[in-house]
Order: C-alpha cells, then sequence, then structure tokens
C-alpha cells in the first residue's frame, strides 16, 4: 500500500477565510442567518471560530451566495 500526503481541512483559517468572505461581502453573520435559513446564528460563529466546517449543502450555498469555488472556502493545511 502507498502512503498518500491526503488533504487537511485547516478548520481556524478556513473559519477566518469565511468571516473575511462574509465581510467582503457588506454581510452582517444576522443577514447571512436569514439567508440561510438558521434560528440561531451560532453555527456561523462556530465556523468563523474553527471549531467546526460548514456542511455540504450550506459550503454550496456559501459558494453560490459569494460566488466563488467551494476551493476558495476551504483552506488546506500545510
Amino acid at each position: 500500500m502507498s502512503n498518500y500526503a491526503l488533504p487537511c481541512v485547516d478548520l481556524v483559517n478556513t473559519g477566518k477565510n469565511i468571516k473575511r468572505l462574509r465581510e467582503q461581502h457588506d454581510m452582517s453573520v444576522r443577514q447571512l442567518q436569514d439567508i440561510l435559513g438558521f434560528t440561531t446564528p451560532q453555527a456561523i460563529y462556530k465556523w468563523q471560530w474553527g471549531e467546526c466546517l460548514p456542511d455540504i449543502d450550506n459550503l454550496l450555498a456559501l459558494s453560490s451566495l459569494w460566488c466563488v469555488p467551494i476551493e476558495n472556502i476551504l483552506v488546506l493545511a500545510n
């Protein structure tokens, strides 16, 4: 079996990137919460703090909303 260097997502830097993209698009956490249909903003804050990642449905929504590929939202660890 070969040793493969598999990609790994950097949670903290992805969170910073999500916050940067949100701010770049002049969007508040509350606005994003409403667009995504969340009842509370906790999930968005957890993404921004690097505690967890958006699920694939929310990644697709963010990608579409901000007109960027998913690869431009996620930050890979070195």
